[in-house]
């Protein structure tokens, strides 16, 4: 076997390992969603073994570039990809890229890029340093509470219907003909109330997540 195609084999093993790592490591644990999981890894190695054939640096950065002016044009048709599984996406994209070039003998500095891009994931993802703030719109049927004199007695409600640790309430649309009223809910990511305290109504509209 030539020194060449060790290389090779050894690069796309490194890659696959920090990619999984990431994958399965970083995104999954938090997300629990396998609906990216095969995306993730396919375009990841794809990416390595079109450009790993290729013998020169500089095409294969030039290639690089061209790929991504590509992939910036691709859609799914099914489904809008979220912007979290996006950035993952353009994450490993950029790895697959970077690691084919580990034949040009740059393998220290390409294992510190590796390095630091999976402990930034890993610390994003734990949220260390950070407080998440997300927010739902939900449907909401009781209007007397909507006033600004009674804004105690709207959070309480809402965080025991909803079972989520609401801090603070947008009021959007009210539709007095119904007596419903469109809010939207601000919550920390993470504290959640007891399990005693399940959401009995408002209806869920969408989720957002946001930092403040």
């Amino acid at each position: 076997m030539t020194t060449e195609l060790t290389q090779f084999l050894l690069g796309a093993g490194f890659n696959l390992f920090v990619t999984l790592l990431i994958v399965r490591g970083v995104y999954y644990p938090v997300t629990q969603d396998k609906n990216f999981v095969f995306t993730f890894i396919g375009f990841n190695m794809i990416i390595y073994f079109v450009l790993g054939f290729l013998t020169s640096v500089e095409v294969g950065v030039g290639v690089g570039f061209g790929l991504f002016a590509i992939f910036s044009l691709l859609r799914y048709r099914t489904d809008e990809i979220p912007i979290r599984e996006m950035t993952y996406l353009f994450i490993l994209i950029a790895l697959g890229v970077m690691n084919s070039l580990m034949h040009s003998g740059s393998l220290l500095q390409i294992g510190i890029a590796n390095s630091v891009i999976l402990v930034i994931l890993f610390v994003l993802e734990k949220g260390w340093g950070f407080q998440f703030e997300a927010n739902k719109r939900v449907a909401y049927d009781k209007i007397e509470l909507i006033g600004p004199d009674r804004s105690a007695e709207l959070l309480a409600d809402l965080r025991q219907r909803t079972g989520i640790l609401v801090k603070r309430v947008e009021i959007g649309r009210i539709d007095l003909l119904h007596d419903m009223a469109d809010l939207k809910i601000f919550y920390d990511e993470t504290p959640r109330l007891s399990a005693n305290h399940q959401p009995t109504n408002p209806r869920v509209l969408r989720d957002q997540h946001q930092l403040p």
